[in-house]
């Protein structure tokens, strides 16, 4: 087998990069860590000629308090593991820490610098096999950073643990298999975080990110996340801190002319320091402002005073026993007591006096209060070495042996499973990494809020817990304070919610959280607020006026309570008296002349059928039941006919008696009472007949009338046979046509005893208010249509009694002397 040797890897590295740089930070020891930290930004700058890089300026911009100390937290970790007998018994620890100087070129010079002492052996058929000191690395703090870290190392299977990377591309273990981190991955914060916009009810937004892995990525996290719970955004911007000042500016006047209150900023320290710097020359309205971990938590953003309100998720807040003590052990600059020394150049500040008190130093680097991302430092530290006591040591005899180098350096136990195995706690926090070499996401919700002293001060508002059921993450308290100092949330909103009775109508061209509320249309309903949809009630419900909820529909009949019900019930009495009040007359004066002339037989009949008819127009008032119908129709049709019948006979008895005055005529005998009797039961059989086949065949019945009133139901009688219906109806009116048709030929007969000409005047007004009945009928809505019929009936009967027997109660009662025999016989003469 050809085996390709590479013996001076040192050498190919310096003639890339130039001379290596010393660590800033370094212990030898059993087992070396590697530590990448941005200690200070825009270091170098860069360029590649002639495939070399070469450093053509070297400008250090700043020092970053807080990766200092970061580092120095690494250190203390270190030495309280070398401390500890239960943890690494007899092995030291060993450290060299690199500063990365927040560049991606300064990043993998510190790397390949890292991995400088591994001799690299060539197989054709197999994988690299490695030998060295530096076992694991922990950094750096930016995303961007730990790539180009883990895309070199990841090679030499050698762990990386990130304190501060987030991206949620980190956990792609195809890409980056060496990768671990103690910072959840910025999928669980996008998640959170669109739950967190979710839960105050803001659904149009404004977008900020950095320009960068950080931000493109969790960004895209986010936007995915909020699509899912119905939030629009109105704008999503991004700039870097390397682009020109114009880009941050066009940003900012976006974000003035926004309509959007709220603003989800991923962003990472630096561009958002450049973002609100550039917001604080000409302020903005107002802004909920919603930050991602980065910049939320970091205490040096306080100073911008107009973001009070602030909210964010932030890493657990945590106490690490003695670090503060450890960290003031570096000698401080000459600048952190803002004096200076009696030897420098003269300048504004005062020469320091020695009365500094070291324990009093309040700077970003001695500041422990919120020791957040520090603690993913420690716990990144106790992880790996967890994982080389798992690798090297045993339990024997109660004693814990540990051996040095040669597992590792054998390769027999693989130190990355090893630090994807383990589960211990520490200063009461877990630690423990998923397949992804992802921690178990937890966060407090962080508030921007004024003291009595009016500084900002981030305040601990709630948590999240992303391994708690969907639903149960959120544990918020209740004194946050939002922009301005305002106690109530603020509203960020396209389009105002669409209350119920209305439903939402997309705007055209805009985002679907911008939409017209327009009410639901006729006979729907939507109870629900921001309802997509009206749906209609059911059939016998109808919207309220507001439509938002079904009430049932009024049901509506003809009932003894109406006003209209109550004067045709009164003049249904009322004839029915009047008939009983003639039929009264008739049998007091039952002797007289004008009575027995007019056949006192078939007008008894005739009032008590009129007495009938009145009467069965009650039978139509009142809510319909199944007997109701049934007898409302068929006495109807009975009692008219037995009436028409009795007007029939009066006016056939007309014709014969004049007859019968003719010298030689006998045709009374044909007609007497008892075939005036037949033929009155007769053509009353026939309807009898007729009402009994439609009772028989498809009777009335009451239904509820749906169609003619949307908003109310009709309980009517239903004809069941229309054809059963007609056949009555037109029974009626052929009876009524015979009979007016006679009267009219017998109308000029002479004499005063003929009253066919009274009987013409009845059956006039009976046919005219039956041809008008039919169109009305037909035409009328509702409860309307019973009291037409109503009105035939009572018309119709009060025409008959009038014209029929009007004239002849008023001779009777009050011109007494012409109910005489003699004045009946006179001819030419009428009543």
């Amino acid at each position: 087998m050809e085996i390709i040797h590479i013996t001076d890897l040192k050498d190919l590295i310096k003639d890339l990069w130039g001379t290596p740089r010393p660590p800033a930070f370094s212990m030898d020891g059993d087992y070396i860590i590697g530590g990448v930290f941005s200690m200070h930004l825009y270091m170098h700058t860069i360029v590649f000629t002639e495939c070399k890089f070469q450093v053509t300026g070297v400008s250090v911009c700043s020092v970053d308090s807080r990766e200092l100390r970061f580092s120095r937290a690494m250190i203390f970790a270190i030495e309280e593991i070398n401390n500890s007998s239960e943890l690494l018994p007899g092995i030291t620890l060993g450290y060299q820490i690199h500063d990365s100087c927040a560049s991606v070129p300064g990043t993998i010079k510190v790397a390949f610098q890292l991995i400088n002492g591994l001799d690299v052996v060539f197989h054709p058929s197999d994988n690299c096999s490695r030998s060295g000191m530096v076992l694991a690395i922990i950094g750096d703090s930016g995303s961007t950073l730990s790539m180009s870290i883990s895309r070199l190392v990841g090679s030499f299977d050698i762990p990386q643990v990130s304190y501060y990377s987030t991206c949620e591309c980190l956990s792609d273990k195809q890409q980056y298999p060496s990768f671990f981190r103690t910072i959840p991955s910025d999928r669980f914060q996008a998640d959170a975080l669109a739950k967190l916009v979710k839960h105050f009810g803001w659904t149009w937004i404004g977008a900020v990110r950095s320009d960068s892995d950080y931000g493109n990525n969790g960004m895209a996290s986010f936007l995915d996340a909020a699509r899912k719970e119905g939030i629009c955004v109105e704008y999503s911007e991004s700039f870097y801190r390397a682009h020109p000042r114009s880009r941050v500016r066009r940003v900012a006047d976006v974000i003035r002319r926004s309509t959007a209150v709220v603003i989800v900023a991923f962003l990472a320290t630096g561009e958002m320091k450049l973002l609100l710097e550039e917001l604080e020359k000409e302020p903005s309205p107002p802004r909920q402002w919603i930050g991602s971990e980065t910049w939320v938590t970091d205490p040096q953003m306080l100073r911008f005073s107009f973001c009070a309100g602030a909210i964010g998720f932030g890493i657990q807040q945590s106490v690490i026993p003695g670090l503060r003590e450890f960290l003031l052990d570096l000698p401080p600059s000459k600048d952190s007591f803002n004096c200076r020394l009696a030897e420098s150049a003269a300048s504004d500040r005062s020469v320091c006096d020695g009365s500094e008190d070291l324990q009093k130093l309040q700077s970003p680097y001695t500041d422990t209060s919120q020791l957040r991302v520090t603690n993913m430092v420690y716990k990144a530290v106790y992880a790996l070495a967890h994982a080389i006591h798992n690798a090297v040591c045993q339990e024997t005899n109660f004693t814990t042996q540990c051996e040095k180098l040669t597992k590792l350096q054998s390769k027999q136990v693989s130190l990355n499973k090893c630090v994807n195995s383990i589960h211990f706690s520490q200063n009461g926090y877990d630690v423990s990494f998923d397949a992804n070499g992802d921690p178990v996401a937890t966060y407090e919700l962080v508030n921007w809020q004024k003291s009595e002293t009016g500084n900002i001060e981030m305040v601990t508002v709630g948590h999240y817990d992303a391994s708690l059921p969907v639903g149960q993450e959120f544990r918020l308290s209740s004194n946050i304070t939002w922009m301005e100092g305002r106690t109530r949330v603020p509203v960020s909103v396209c389009s105002n919610s669409c209350p119920p009775g209305t439903r939402k109508v997309l705007q055209e061209g805009k985002p679907s959280c911008c939409y017209d509320c327009l009410p639901c249309p006729e006979g729907e309903i939507s109870n629900q607020t921001d309802s997509n949809d009206c749906f209609p009630c059911p059939s016998e419900f109808w919207p309220n006026s507001e439509r938002n909820t079904c009430l049932p529909k009024p049901v509506e009949f003809l009932s003894y309570d109406d006003i209209l019900g109550i004067i045709l019930a009164v003049f249904s009495v009322g004839g029915a008296c009047l008939a009983i009040i003639t039929a009264a007359v008739f049998f007091n004066h039952r002797a007289s002349p004008i009575v027995r002339a007019n056949n006192s037989e078939l007008s008894f009949l005739l009032l008590f059928s009129l007495t009938l008819c009145f009467l069965c127009s009650l039978t139509f008032i009142g809510a319909p039941s199944d007997w109701s119908c049934m007898l409302r129709h068929t006495a109807f049709g009975i009692t008219f006919v037995l009436c028409i019948s009795c007007v029939l006979g009066k006016t056939i008895v007309v014709l014969m008696a004049f007859k019968a005055t003719l010298p030689g005529s006998n045709v009374m005998k044909w007609f007497g009472p008892p075939q005036q009797r037949m033929t009155v039961v007769s053509f009353t059989f026939i309807q009898v007949l007729i009402c009994t086949i439609w009772l028989v065949l498809s009777p009335p019945f009451p239904m509820k009338n749906l169609n003619t009133y949307k908003e109310k139901i009709i309980l009517e009688c239903a004809l069941g046979s229309v054809i059963g219906f007609w056949a009555v109806l037109g029974y009626i009116g052929l009876l009524a046509v015979f009979c007016f048709v006679l009267a009219v030929l017998a109308r000029k007969l002479p004499d005063n005893f003929n009253e066919a000409k009274l009987i013409t005047f009845s059956m006039l007004i009976f046919c005219a208010v039956w041809i008008t009945f039919i169109p009305a009928y037909v035409s009328s809505p509702g409860k309307l249509t019973v009291a037409v019929e109503i009105f035939a009936m009572l018309a119709s009967s009060f025409g008959l009694i009038l014209c029929i027997f009007a004239p002849k109660c008023f001779i009777i009662l009050f011109q007494p002397e012409k109910n005489t025999k003699k004045n009946l016989m006179n001819k030419n003469e009428s009543l």
